[in-house]
């Protein structure tokens, strides 16, 4: 109400009343299983197969799951989530950094664990994976004396070759609790492959100053200070990379000074490699050789330190290789051990890499990485297995490839809980059949052996199909139809609606090379009556899906959820209704809120019709809204009820195309 105070025109904004109901998305996929990596029991979302591989490591043979992402976004899906289950035997990589070289004593510093932060908290990463993780710590800081850099990188051999798959860099770092540039708290908010922690480790007083020069030892061999120039030319040094002494000349002509010295150093150290009397192993340690030189104190300081790293480019690098200096003029370049001042990060090894990574088994098979029935279904207390999705604010379809390889009891209890959990989430169930059930006989048996499993929120599809498996060589591999299906489901309600059953001719399979077993019409006829969905191969169409029924839909059930799209699209306007009638809590419950409310969803709703999601010509044949005094009685409103009544009638699929043909006689003469 405006309050009026001086002679004049007043302007007042009122509200419509229309609150637009949004369509929440209809095909967000989830799926559980095992993989390589990735975080343990935590949704982790996907736009694409590329993010996949960045989180989960891609395709392996022992995920059926990887194979359905893949498939899933091959097929039109545009967005998933994904959970990591695994056996309790899981471990990450782990590994304790000290201010001493390895095997003396010292202050420990922090551990180092495989993982990254998700939602703001540290989790791991469990898996062998991360014994491919190395860390590199050095001194090429502005205040070296206080201050270092720590590289984390993942490094795997392929083709007789250590290549850097990911590597990721934190410069000036100090131990003080108290700095901006604090270790634990930089590495930590933006690392991907590791997390630090000082969990059980006593306060530690922040590194000040050495009083006297050199630095702490570092990565590699390292000298002492020198601040005379360096000796005259020829400098002979001897470098022994393990299998005996070589003999390094280094030649120059005029006044010469460290910093202009130590390319030369470097590359006479990587020539002595050269001759056919150097073992593999040397000639990958002294070919890939660096000398770095460090300046203690300002930039205008004439103290320096040099650095020897060897190599690390070769398949058999070993992180303790060192090289070791010695010759006349070692010492003139103050190549010789150095003491380390207390709590400043030391690795006296190159590269110390993480151990102990475990990717759990089912105990029968250590070498083979399993997850069993406890671990793909979990606990909705702890948010473990497919119930890490309740962080997840929508999902639509599940996916469970795992389970159809479980044992038959053990397969019921995880689909069981999944669609009993899925259906809460107003989402949808894709089952899948184990690869011994290849025949029609096979199917049959199968489904009369998992009626328990009938659900208006799940669908099964028969037969498995085969794609190439890019981990052997792209042979074709059996693998479980869920994450095609879940693909398919996308594009459809892409092109379509999520209305449009998604199967025929329009409902090919993207990637599939072949089907597990061929149906003819007749076969087809004995699954689709039982609420089996089927996967056909046709002339020219190829590989398609036939079939848009629940596991509810068998003819005997006559059920009114006999259809896929007619489920889905109900769980659509109940998910978006859900979410887009929030407005009205809170509200006066009287005439003016449900007309409102008559408004708003009858809006949606004719947003629908008019996309042709109804049956009927006219929205009054198509759809009605009910909020009044009939809906809501007194009793309602003084509980502070409001009742909304939504009715609509959905499309039917098409399912049996009946042509009826006549031959004309013609014109007959009497």
């Amino acid at each position: 109400m405006v309050q009026v105070s001086y002679p004049g025109v007043y302007i007042q904004e009122k509200s419509s009343g229309v609150r637009t109901i949004t369509g929440v998305a209809t095909s967000i996929a989830a799926f559980v299983d095992w993989f390589p990596r990735g975080l343990l029991n935590e949704a982790v979302q996907c736009l694409s197969y590329a993010d996949f591989e960045r989180e989960f490591g891609g395709i392996h043979t022992h995920s059926p799951a990887s194979y359905g992402i893949k498939q899933f976004f091959q097929n039109g899906g545009s967005e998933c989530w994904v959970v990591r289950a695994a056996n309790t035997d899981a471990e990450a990589s782990d590994l304790l950094i000290e201010d001493t070289p390895a095997g003396t004593a010292g202050t420990d510093l922090f551990n180092v664990v495989a993982g990254r932060r998700i939602r703001g908290a540290a989790a791991t990463n469990p898996g062998v994976w991360g014994d491919n993780i190395y860390l590199d710590v050095d001194y090429e800081t502005s205040d070296p004396a206080t201050l270092f850099n720590l590289v984390v990188s993942e490094i795997v051999t392929e083709n007789g070759r250590r290549v850097v798959r990911n590597t990721e860099t934190f410069r000036n770092l100090t131990m003080d609790p108290g700095a901006f540039n604090y270790a634990i708290e930089v590495v930590n908010a933006g690392s991907r492959l590791v997390q630090l922690n000082r969990d059980g480790m006593p306060a530690i007083t922040p590194p000040v100053p050495p009083a006297t020069w050199p630095r702490p030892a570092a990565t590699g061999t390292v000298g002492a200070g020198v601040t005379a120039a360096p000796p005259a030319s020829p400098i002979d040094l001897t470098i022994n990379a393990g299998g005996g002494a070589r003999t390094v000349t280094v030649t120059y002509t005029g006044t010469m000074t460290h910093p202009t010295l130590r390319p030369l150093i470097e590359a006479a150290i990587r020539a002595v490699a050269l001759p056919t009397t150097a073992t593999a192993e040397e000639r990958a340690l002294l070919s890939g050789a660096s000398v770095k030189l460090l300046r203690h104190g300002p930039a205008t300081s004439s103290t320096y330190q040099y650095v020897l790293l060897a190599g690390r480019g070769g398949a058999d690098f070993d992180h303790t290789a060192r090289l070791t200096p010695g010759g006349a003029d070692a010492a003139a370049l103050g190549l010789d051990p150095a003491a380390a001042p207390p709590n400043v990060p030391v690795i006296n090894d190159q590269q110390r890499r993480l151990e102990n990574g475990d990717d759990g088994s089912d105990g029968a098979t250590p070498s083979t990485p399993r997850v069993g029935a406890p671990g793909l279904t979990g606990t909705l207390a702890a948010k473990t297995g497919f119930y890490a999705l309740e962080d997840v604010d929508l999902v639509n379809i599940l996916c469970i490839p795992r389970a159809a390889e479980l044992t038959e009891a053990n397969m019921r209890q995880v689909y069981s809980d999944a669609t009993t959990y899925i259906a809460g989430r107003r989402g949808f169930l894709l089952i899948d059949i184990p690869e011994s059930t290849a025949s029609l006989d096979a199917m049959q048996t199968w489904l009369t052996q998992n009626d328990s499993l009938r659900n208006k929120n799940a669908a099964v599809y028969f037969p498995r199909t085969f794609a190439p498996d890019p981990v052997n060589s792209n042979r074709l591999r059996s693998i479980a139809a869920s994450g095609t299906i879940a693909g398919l489901y996308a594009r459809t309600d892409a092109n379509r609606g999520v209305w449009k059953a998604p199967a025929g001719t329009e409902a090919r399979l993207q990637n599939v090379q072949g089907l597990a077993y061929l149906l003819t019409d007749l076969q087809n006829g004995a699954l689709n009556p039982l609420g089996a969905n089927c996967l056909r191969t046709f002339p020219v169409y190829g590989n398609l899906c036939w079939g848009a029924r629940t596991l509810d839909g068998a003819d005997q059930l006559a059920s009114e959820w006999k259809y896929i799209p007619i489920v889905r699209l109900a769980l659509f306007i109940e998910e978006s209704l859900f979410r887009g009638t929030k407005w009205v809590v809170f509200e006066p419950n009287d005439e003016p809120l449900w007309a409102q409310i008559r408004l708003n969803v009858g809006v949606f709703l004719n947003g629908l019709f008019r996309q042709g999601a109804f049956q009927g010509q006219t929205p009054q044949e198509a759809y009605y809204v009910k909020c009044d005094k009939e809906t809501t009685t007194q009793a309602d409103r003084n509980l502070g009820i409001v009742n909304i009544e939504v009715g609509f009638a959905p499309l039917k699929p098409a399912e049996f195309v009946v042509i009826t043909i006549q031959q004309i006689a013609g014109d007959l003469q009497t």
